[in-house]
């Protein structure tokens, strides 16, 4: 047993090349609204029914993509990451506190076989 259940994505981050123009782009054409702006970090959080799509300056790689972040369930994030860790899941840092689509809370990195990183982010 992996310590949580599954219950959907939470938040998308894309590297965009002009975050004005994207942010225009996905709520006149999209119907997105404005959620939150963390100035300290340059983050622009657009909200898309319950998820949020976030904006980052900065255009990394041919596909922009940053980040996803999957919402669970679970008891304690801290057993979750140890579930991970002894399968020999490296983690990006630690347990720590971040926004999403749900609140702030804890959250915590890891990557996949080709390098996407994933978050996963308790409800």
């Amino acid at each position: 047993m992996r310590g949580y259940e599954p219950l959907g994505l939470d938040h998308v981050v894309l590297r965009v090349a002009d975050q004005a123009a994207s942010e225009r782009f996905y709520t006149e054409v999209l119907g997105c609204t404005l959620d939150h702006v963390n100035e300290r970090v340059q983050l622009v959080q657009l909200r898309f029914g319950e998820q949020l799509i976030d904006l980052l300056p900065g255009r990394r790689g041919p596909d922009g993509m940053d980040h996803f972040c999957l919402s669970i369930k679970c008891a304690a994030l801290g057993v979750v990451a140890s579930w991970l860790r002894e399968r020999g899941v490296t983690l990006e840092g630690d347990v720590v506190q971040r926004r999403g689509a749900f609140g702030t809370g804890p959250s915590l990195y890891l990557r996949d076989p080709d390098g996407y990183l994933i978050e996963h982010k308790p409800r």
